[in-house]
């Protein structure tokens, strides 16, 4: 074969550096983005954020620029409260330190001290509190100690003794019955019932601690001594059969029974509460529904002239570094333009095609893909999944993640279609309102779903009640 040369001509398409960021600033959340630009601003001396300016510092508040991102707002009633910083007080004002009331301005009442943001109270902490202050010996409280941390979230020691014992000191030589000692003690500690080995034991401790003349306590703990599967089945009849007891006194009992905690260490769970600032409001003027962007989450970022204005006076590789760090900053800068002027589409789209929600509700949610809305925005499909994701948007019904106004859809008589969060919501309207003694079971809800117009099989609806964490309709009545 003779060597040859061959031109070829085709298209490739080279995602810049420019694009590159935009992508990613566009998939971050409101957190993640906060900590990416603060990372970035570190680096790059011509980025400063808004809220860096100290007040009453002319020069600095002149040599900061604000992107200039122009979205709508929502009026707080701002003018109704007035700007401290512009106030004429004084540079420090002088500490009262008299004890009483007072009328200083700054005077305030002793519950402005209690920390607000303290740290909840864990089930370890407070099971050792009350172990600090129990009569023990050191090597009892050693033994309490190490049970409680091998405790779990719902109080219960999954461990067993062996593991216990397997924790402590070698030189201890703790034997199997001193350890069952203490943890028999401390499940009498608050909450209840802590430190059992399974949930007959918490049961039974719980009914023990009740006064020995309260009703059907004796035959609620013959039933939690060896019943627990008939409870649970709730056949009253058979319970009151094995144990030769009137079936009105084995109910009470197991109404009893169902009082109890099943798992008293989660009233003390320390899990912190999340909360969701949304990045978009949904409000109503009038008859049509709008969108607005939370000034709040939007990042105020921006050149500070001052260091914009060396540039001109440096030379050699100084002014070429700041020149990089200039154009950086304003590519930054556009990209969150682009970011801003991207969520507002795309929040504006979704909240026209689902008005019928924010009026009626869930079960007048329409189906909708991210295809639909990406049309009509002229976007990809991906760039409205990335906007979508965890963006939060408030409206007078809650706060609901973008992607929760997306769902497939089945067909209806009429030709349309019916969301899937619509028929969730109308099978959770349905068996709210069944009766107790007699549940719809899958294939009813079905049949019942197909007369409001919905073709929907016993399988789907299945599916939708398992996402909605409803038990089937035989668990419903051994419930009721």
């Amino acid at each position: 074969m003779k060597p040859g040369l061959q031109f070829r001509l085709n298209q490739q398409l080279t995602l810049t550096p420019q694009l590159q960021q935009a992508i990613r600033l566009l998939q971050l959340s409101q957190l993640e983005l906060e900590a990416e630009l603060r990372q970035i601003a570190e680096g790059n001396p011509l980025l400063e954020f808004e809220e860096e300016t100290a007040p009453g510092e002319a020069e600095e508040e002149e040599s900061f620029t604000a992107a200039p991102v122009e979205t709508p707002t929502i009026d707080h009633n701002a003018d109704d409260s007035a700007d401290w910083a512009e106030a004429d007080a004084p540079a420090e004002t002088p500490i009262d330190f008299s004890l009483g009331s007072g009328s200083s301005p700054g005077n305030r009442g002793d519950e402005d001290f209690e920390p607000q943001n303290a740290a909840p109270e864990t089930l370890q902490e407070h099971l050792l509190w009350q172990l600090n202050l129990t009569p023990f010996t050191s090597r009892q409280r050693l033994i309490g100690t190490v049970i409680i941390d091998a405790l779990n979230a719902d109080g219960y020691l999954t461990e067993g003794l062996e593991g216990v014992l397997a924790a402590l000191p070698a030189d201890l030589d703790a034997s199997s019955a001193e350890v069952e000692a203490v943890r028999r003690q401390l499940q009498r500690f608050d909450p209840t019932g802590i430190a059992s080995l399974d949930l007959r034991d918490c049961l039974r401790v719980q009914l023990e601690q009740f006064d020995p003349a309260t009703p059907h306590r004796e035959l609620a703990l013959q039933i939690v001594a060896g019943e627990l599967e008939l409870l649970a089945r709730n056949d009253v009849s058979k319970l009151a059969r094995k144990l030769r007891a009137n079936e009105d006194d084995v109910a009470a009992a197991a109404l009893l029974i169902r009082s109890l905690d099943p798992r008293p260490g989660a009233a003390l769970d320390a899990t912190p509460v999340e909360y969701v600032a949304p990045d978009v409001y949904a409000y109503k003027e009038g008859n049509r529904w709008k969108v607005s962007l939370n000034p709040d989450c939007q990042p105020r970022l921006g050149l500070n002239q001052h260091y914009c204005s060396l540039i001109a006076q440096a030379r050699g590789e100084d002014a070429s570094w700041m020149r990089g760090q200039l154009q950086e900053a304003r590519w930054l800068i556009k990209s969150l333009e682009s970011r801003a002027e991207t969520l507002m589409k795309v929040a504006d789209a979704i909240v026209r095609r689902q008005s019928a929600f924010l009026d009626y509700g869930p079960e007048a949610m329409h189906p909708l893909v991210l295809r639909e809305v990406a049309e009509e925005v002229a976007m990809h499909e991906s760039t409205i999944s990335r906007v979508t994701t965890r963006k939060y948007i408030h409206t007078p019904r809650g706060t609901f993640e973008l992607k929760y106004f997306f769902s497939s859809g089945v067909s209806t008589e009429d030709g349309g279609g019916a969301s899937a969060t619509a028929i969730q919501a109308m099978i959770k309207k349905l068996i709210d309102a069944e009766d107790p003694r007699k549940p719809l079971s899958d294939q009813a809800l079905a049949e019942e779903l197909n007369r409001k117009g919905i073709q929907v099989a016993r399988r789907t609806v299945a599916k939708y009640r398992e996402a909605l964490r409803i038990p089937s309709s035989s668990e419903r009545q051994r419930a009721g």
